[in-house]
């Protein structure tokens, strides 16, 4: 897709376990500044950031995202999806992988353009996972990293469930690991954007359920962080995922460039609260790329 400012793609890509991933880049029209590597949320898919990713890269910061394990296209289209694809079917460990070849693509198709990692709900919990793994597989590529972005992370439920749920979906996971179960996230509490809510609740590609092993809360990940910069945005009204967790881990990781940007009253998606909201998220993220982007060149991405 082309426009002035900015080229739109989507491909079918071959990734970690020769899964087939539905992607899609957006790229400046001149060399870009810096590429973020986008993983969306739990149950979701890319789609549903057609308005604000090609913001972006108007803005001089290409994206590279897809429709993750287990979700969207990836999971559910009929004619490209992998034989073995399936809604839910998708672990922890798995998307580890995925955040892997993710980078990955991203730095081959950018070569030696600064590469950050940025996440939504599920999507930030993944991105400090993997920032903060003790896997050596992906040493290497956490320390080419120029920076991680968290948007209202999982790292704990606003309202979590009980431990004696979580315990046994725990012991649920071991037996059956890819069994779908309800996972109910009420539309209303994504946005103050009554159209937004609505398209999420009438969308094809999103289910209310999923696997038992799609999602872990982190526990002691904030004692591994890397000597890397850190952004964490979170509205204090968000009904989904916990902004005090946020909070907490902000204070508790050893960053010498960390920051937390709260948004007073504001929902679980920033990028579909007001216009207003929307144009501050772009705004801080692109600023925290801008400070921090690793090159020798001292444009920095466009004001």
């Amino acid at each position: 897709m082309l426009n002035p400012n900015h080229t739109t793609s989507e491909r079918w890509l071959t990734g970690s376990q020769e899964t087939r991933f539905y992607t899609r880049t957006y790229a400046p029209s001149t060399s870009p500044k810096a590429v973020i590597v986008f993983f969306h949320g739990f149950a979701e898919h890319v789609g549903r950031y057609a308005h604000i990713h090609p913001v972006f890269a108007e803005r001089g910061v290409a994206m590279f995202t897809f429709d993750q394990r287990g979700f969207g296209r990836t999971a559910l289209d009929t004619e490209y999806k992998s034989k073995a694809s399936a809604w839910g079917r998708t672990g922890w460990t798995d998307q580890l992988e995925d955040v892997n070849w993710a980078i990955g693509v991203a730095k081959k198709e950018f070569p030696g353009i600064p590469v950050f990692i940025m996440g939504q709900s599920m999507g930030g919990g993944e991105v400090l996972s993997f920032a903060t793994t003790k896997d050596q597989r992906y040493t290497e590529t956490v320390a080419s990293l120029a920076g991680v972005i968290a948007t209202s992370p999982l790292i704990e439920q606003t309202t979590p469930t009980s431990k004696l749920v979580r315990r046994l979906g725990a012991k649920a996971a071991i037996i059956n690991p890819y069994k779908v179960i309800s996972a109910a996230v009420e539309s209303s509490h994504l946005s103050h954007n009554a159209a937004a809510n609505e398209a999420h609740a009438k969308d094809p590609l999103i289910r209310q359920s999923g696997s038992l092993r799609g999602e872990k809360l982190l526990t002691d990940g904030c004692n591994n962080w890397p000597n890397k910069p850190v952004l964490f945005l979170h509205g204090t009204d968000d009904k989904v995922t916990s902004y005090k967790a946020t909070q907490r881990f902000h204070d508790l990781i050893r960053a010498e460039n960390k920051k937390i940007i709260l948004y007073p009253d504001q929902y679980h998606e920033l990028h579909n609260e007001t216009p207003e909201i929307r144009q501050q998220y772009v705004n801080d993220i692109v600023s925290f790329v801008g400070v921090h982007i690793l090159s020798t060149s001292t444009a920095g991405v466009k004001p």
